[in-house]
């Protein structure tokens, strides 16, 4: 698929693209080739996929700057293989790590990693752990990785968690998602999006997009 936005814009294609993770599993994204170097990468957020209204208008209007972008569905996501999971993050983040590798090795820069809600803490966590980026897009990325899970599980998921060993989180038509168990949980707990953001290298821009409605 390609389009132009004006006479005087390069065609810009779309194509999908194919990126195994360290774990072998296929993650499918979007490329918005427009020839540039530099390539930027968004980041969706849970139980979203690449195809999120908020990361395709990012991209048409990065298009419009003539600068590549990449939106991928993480593992577990959309058209991705891997299970859903709520608290591997830094197992997340390292999908995040197969992408860049993927283009530096087609001779292109991720010059920028952008991430929505979940897909912004995973940015913070890969700048944090790899020093490769220069620019990240912090939007609406939750600090606090606990706070409003009462709210989608109930005020006793702890106590259920430990009772019964896991907890199956069901969408609005009454189908499982996914299973949240004890040990999804702890891994949750144990992200210090505080200390992780300290690591983050001074030669790393950071922009954090946030607003006041939910």
């Amino acid at each position: 698929m390609a389009h132009s936005h004006s006479a005087q814009n390069p065609v810009i294609e779309q194509r999908r693209v194919i990126i195994r993770n360290k774990h072998g599993e296929k993650m499918v994204g979007i490329l918005h080739e427009t020839q540039s170097k530099g390539i930027v990468v968004l980041c969706h957020a849970f139980k979203s996929t690449k195809d999120d209204i908020i990361l395709v208008n990012l991209a048409a209007a990065l298009e419009k700057e003539g600068i590549s972008v990449f939106r991928f569905d993480f593992s577990g996501n959309g058209e991705s293989e891997g299970s859903l999971e709520l608290g591997g993050l830094y197992r997340e983040a390292d999908d995040i790590r197969a992408v860049v590798e993927h283009f530096s090795g087609e001779n292109r820069v991720v010059s920028a990693i952008l991430g929505h809600s979940k897909g912004a803490s995973l940015v913070l966590l890969y700048a944090s752990k790899y020093h490769d980026i220069r620019a990240v897009v912090n939007v609406s990325g939750r600090y606090d990785t606990m706070r409003g899970m009462d709210e989608s599980m109930g005020a006793d998921f702890m106590e259920r968690i430990k009772k019964e060993g896991h907890i199956d989180v069901k969408n609005k038509k009454g189908r499982v998602e996914f299973r949240l168990t004890e040990e999804t949980l702890m891994n949750l707990l144990k992200v210090d999006m505080r200390e992780a953001c300290r690591n983050i290298g001074k030669e790393c821009r950071v922009l954090t997009v946030h607003g006041s409605a939910r």
